[in-house]
């Protein structure tokens, strides 16, 4: 039986959300408080990777089992989120009419937001990267459209990344302010690793009007990380909504 969980996590104290040898990840908090409540080790399969320090509020896992759920699927949740930690938190266990669904490869679309203060906020401070520029915000957008023009991220991506190819079909980009706080938006069908960040250092040279739109241009086409800004903070980024 196939189980889903929609849960929620800060991930300013994990390493990602994948297991790794000598970090703490979201994944392995999860899979502890699983396998202490099931009594059975328990595996469970995510929508995707965040990085270290990325955060999300709309995050999707499986996990299966071999004989049938002890619990109702509330109690299970309400279990579950007594062991996790208060930064981690389970909004919903359902079971999918469709048992071959899988949390990671039948999501059609993932969207990211990365918030940007321009000026100093106690209450944003662990959740966006303080930038006290100005910020050309026309410009931005018009790289943004530029974005949704091209497939291959490579100049986007981690240096390293063993991946069968760095295209990406982006849905939507937008820049946002609201007073103090600077938004950006950004869906796609996959995401490469370290993409979003890279993608927002860049755009703050556009910014800041030390790049042009054609040197933009120029970066995606040059498919080399080396051409691209600076990958902004991790604390900034949050994955917001997964589509299936």
């Amino acid at each position: 039986m196939r189980i889903f969980l929609n849960l929620q996590y800060n991930g300013s104290n994990y390493h990602g959300w994948q297991i790794q040898p000598n970090a703490i990840s979201v994944q392995e908090i999860i899979e502890k408080g699983l396998s202490l409540i099931l009594k059975n080790k328990i595996e469970v399969v995510g929508c995707g990777r965040t990085d270290t320090g990325v955060h999300a509020s709309d995050f999707y896992l499986h996990f299966d089992l071999n004989n049938d759920l002890p619990y109702s699927l509330e109690q299970l949740k309400y279990k579950l989120n007594g062991f996790l930690p208060p930064d981690i938190k389970i909004i919903k266990a359902f079971i999918p009419d469709n048992q071959e669904f899988h949390a990671r490869f039948s999501a059609k679309e993932r969207t990211y937001r990365y918030t940007i203060i321009t000026e100093k906020d106690p209450f944003l401070f662990d959740f966006a990267y303080h930038f006290p520029y100005k910020l050309n915000l026309e410009l931005m957008n018009e790289a943004s459209e530029i974005l949704r023009e091209y497939v291959d991220f490579s100049c986007f991506s981690k240096t390293g990344t063993q991946v069968a190819t760095n295209n990406c079909v982006i849905s939507y980009a937008k820049w946002e302010r609201h007073e103090h706080i600077v938004d950006f938006t950004i869906s796609a069908d996959r995401f490469l690793r370290n993409m979003v960040r890279a993608i927002c250092g860049t755009m703050l040279d556009i910014g800041t009007e030390k790049i042009s739109l054609d040197d933009f241009e120029a970066v995606i086409e040059s498919k080399s990380r080396n051409n691209a800004g600076a990958s902004v903070p991790a604390k900034g980024l949050c994955l917001i909504k997964v589509e299936y």
